[in-house]
């Protein structure tokens, strides 16, 4: 009998997968892929939502990440993601409208279909996929369940009867500062499963008492050159220091960041930037600069500052509103 779920779900904090993958295949572990395929009448997660099962042994916790419905399948799921694991069939999961499990019931009134498929730690498609996320590449997943295929989007094309799932590469975040603002900015977004550098140059060298937090103490354009830039990067410039503001926006508004950001009143952007325009960097680039940095909800507080800049990337990553 398998083990039951946490009586407190927080493997659903996990929006993305590969980590858990990445985890169970360096353990030799054979992992179940749940993968949600289809969605009617408006549910909790969207198509694409993934979780993973993997267990080796009684003697050896199970390992869970990720959620599709808040409460109302993920235990149903489980139970057959651990028979797939132990028979290595693949199904198809339906909930709601239709489901032949009627008293499993979504309480958004949705209907959802899940795939089930049992990857092996040594699939060669599961090594595509994780060298593609550590090398921060886009990547097409494609499977039927018993066959599976990944490459760079467009490059593969699916069969009958298969479902394509593109996974993007992680969220990065580099925070330049070092007072409380830059420091709550930095937790929340690790917190929120961004992959996270603080950046103070010269700073002391113990890193901050965050976890999950990286650290670099060189000046802004050393440690973008270090950490990486990409359309999933974001840069959020909170240093107070005029100086360090026109360092990080020399290194930051040219690069390949999807996102960058500048903690301060819109009247004291044009002294941060003057540096750069009197150098001839183009008003395009010059106007990549989200400032004041974040959405507008009215607090100054550093956490309330967090939660702005954390919900202004991720409304920029997922389309969501501008702010007002």
């Amino acid at each position: 009998m398998r083990t039951p779920l946490p009586d407190w779900p927080v493997f659903g904090f996990v929006d993305d997968v590969r980590p858990a993958l990445d985890a169970a295949r360096r353990q030799g572990r054979t992992s179940v892929l749940a993968t949600l395929v289809a969605v009617e009448g408006g549910g909790p997660r969207p198509v694409g939502t993934q979780m993973v099962f993997s267990s080796s042994g009684p003697d050896t916790p199970d390992m869970v990440a990720g959620y599709f419905s808040g409460g109302c399948v993920e235990s149903d799921v489980a139970d057959h993601a651990y028979a797939c694991l132990a028979d290595g069939e693949p199904r198809r999961l339906v909930y709601g409208q239709g489901s032949p499990w009627p008293d499993i019931r979504l309480l958004c009134g949705a209907r959802i279909e899940i795939l089930l498929e049992r990857v092996e730690a040594g699939d060669p498609a599961l090594g595509a996929l994780l060298q593609a996320w550590t090398d921060r590449r886009p990547a097409d997943w494609i499977t039927d369940g018993r066959r599976r295929a990944c490459g760079a989007p467009g490059t593969v094309e699916a069969w009958d009867g298969a479902v394509t799932r593109l996974s993007e590469p992680a969220q990065r975040l580099v925070v330049f500062g070092s007072d409380p603002t830059a420091l709550a900015i930095a937790a929340l977004g690790a917190q929120s499963g961004f992959e996270t550098t603080l950046v103070r140059g010269k700073g002391p060298e113990s890193p901050p008492p965050v976890p999950g937090l990286a650290y670099s103490r060189q000046v802004p354009a050393e440690a973008l050159a270090d950490i990486g830039t990409d359309a999933w990067t974001a840069i959020a410039i909170a240093s107070h220091n005029l100086e360090l503001d026109r360092e990080a926006l020399a290194a930051a508004l040219p690069s390949d960041a999807g996102y960058v950001g500048l903690l301060g009143a819109r009247r004291r952007l044009d002294e941060r930037l003057a540096p750069l325009r009197a150098a001839g960097v183009p008003e395009a680039v010059l106007s990549r600069v989200h400032a004041p940095i974040g959405l507008d909800i009215g607090g100054k507080a550093p956490w309330a500052v967090a939660v702005s800049v954390i919900g202004e990337i991720m409304a920029e990553r997922f389309g969501g509103g501008a702010k007002g």
